[in-house]
């Protein structure tokens, strides 16, 4: 798996120059590995491209070009890097308008949680969530989580050999199943694992 760090990563300077080319690449690779669960859960899962983007885009935003600015950006986004054994991924859940937003968030609480993969015939793996912080309170969840999904090795193998790979929340207020991920989401998510 290839590793950023601050030795790969580009410069302020070359990557305004580097990113108009750069830009099209990853927002093509990240439509690649982006799942709608139903109209309202997206996930990005996340790999050394999405997040060297992400990185990158937020040095730039931040006009941050110092070491320690840097490391905390780093510090911020690798972990969002699969290790071979797992896939990682941004849940958002979208909702457009902004009161009905409020009152999913209440609705959907713990929607995080009941997100699963499932390979082929395999167990459901649900996503263990948040490992960074608590993004849920007494009231209500928030509309971003970040998700690890480990697998078991014969998990990994099954989809190695092509079995097909399902994903779904059953939360019973949301309760939906994507029976087969596209064929390109599926070989590029296998690409993350050893």
């Amino acid at each position: 798996m290839a590793r950023i760090n601050q030795n790969s990563l580009m410069s302020l300077e070359a990557y305004a120059k580097a990113r108009p080319e750069f830009r099209k690449q990853a927002i093509a690779h990240k439509a690649r590995r982006k799942i709608f669960v139903g109209d309202h859960v997206m996930l990005q899962f996340e790999d050394e491209i999405t997040v060297r983007y992400q990185i990158q885009e937020m040095l730039r935003i931040e006009k941050t070009f110092e070491e320690e600015g840097i490391q905390d950006e780093l510090d911020a986004y690798t972990p969002l890097l699969p290790d071979g054994s797992n896939w990682k991924a941004t849940q958002a859940i979208e909702y457009s308008d902004v009161e009905e937003r409020k009152l999913k968030l209440v609705e959907l609480k713990g929607l995080e949680r009941h997100t699963y993969i499932q390979v082929g015939t395999q167990d459901r793996v649900y996503a263990i969530a948040d490992e960074d912080l608590p993004r849920e309170n007494d009231e209500k969840t928030s509309a971003i989580h970040f998700l690890r999904f480990e697998l078991d090795a014969s998990m990994v193998a099954a989809a190695k050999a092509g079995e097909p790979i399902a994903v779904g929340v059953d939360l019973p207020a949301y309760n939906i199943h994507v029976l087969e991920i596209a064929p390109e989401t599926q070989t590029s998510l296998v690409d993350d694992l050893k």
